[in-house]
């Protein structure tokens, strides 16, 4: 895997920090504080100067507002929905985005925003409702050198995702294995032949007990394919 330029930390659940190693650090749905998996020495994060979100629940931006306390300077790339929100929280430094668009970021980045098969409500601050948080949403990350990253965010397989390994050829695909709230293993064997991606990082499993799926049997059903699993533990860099 060309990977010599992009750093993957693998922060637990759904967050990552991906640094090109030239100044760009990118911190993906932060869950952390409350996060089981993360570990505490990479509970507060710094200079982070990108934030991505998903999708509205609390296991992807739990601690959003925290590592922008941390990380005064970032800017939070995710739908226009959350970005409103998040305007109207006090967090005007957003980066809107609507699926199938993208925009460069520093250092000949680009996002691109895809599709999701997923949920986005935002928990309110009671329990009486849930705050319309647009739709979910994946992203493919284009780094200087061509490296290419698809991350699927939370989501089920879906038949474009075709589509995106036709356009985007992702070097590296991280996908949810856990089931329940996300596609399974079997599913996601599916997405990696759709995908036609030849790196996987199984992501989301294991940290409540009904995410019962695990790399091992994603591992076992892509046996026959020419795919390089990459099994992450929190803290793990690659």
């Amino acid at each position: 895997m060309n990977n010599k330029e992009v750093e993957i930390t693998y922060i637990g659940h759904s967050t990552f920090i991906l640094d090109d190693k030239k100044g760009t650090r990118l911190l993906i749905d932060p869950w952390l504080k409350d996060n089981p998996a993360c570990p505490k020495d990479l509970q507060e994060p710094q200079d982070i100067d990108y934030i991505l979100i998903t999708h509205g629940h609390f296991d992807h931006i739990g601690d959003l507002f925290t590592a922008c306390e941390i990380n005064k300077d970032a800017k939070v790339i995710t739908s226009l929905e959350i970005s409103t929100w998040l305007n109207a929280k006090g967090i005007s430094n957003t980066l809107p985005m609507g699926i199938g668009g993208s925009q460069p970021i520093d250092n000949n980045i680009k996002v691109t925003m895809v599709n999701a098969v997923h949920g986005s409500g935002i928990a309110g601050e009671s329990s009486e409702g849930m705050v319309y948080g647009g739709v979910a949403n994946g992203y493919i990350l284009k780094f200087e050198n061509g490296f290419t990253i698809y991350f699927a965010g939370d989501t089920a397989v879906f038949s474009d995702m075709k589509l995106i390994g036709d356009i985007y050829s992702p070097d590296l695909s991280v996908l949810p294995i856990g089931d329940h709230f996300t596609m399974g293993p079997l599913e996601a064997s599916y997405a990696t032949k759709l995908l036609g991606s030849n790196n996987v990082i199984p992501f989301h499993y294991g940290t409540f007990p009904v995410l019962v799926g695990t790399p091992e049997e994603y591992i076992k059903l892509v046996s026959d394919l020419d795919v390089n699993v990459y099994v992450m533990n929190p803290g793990d860099v690659l």
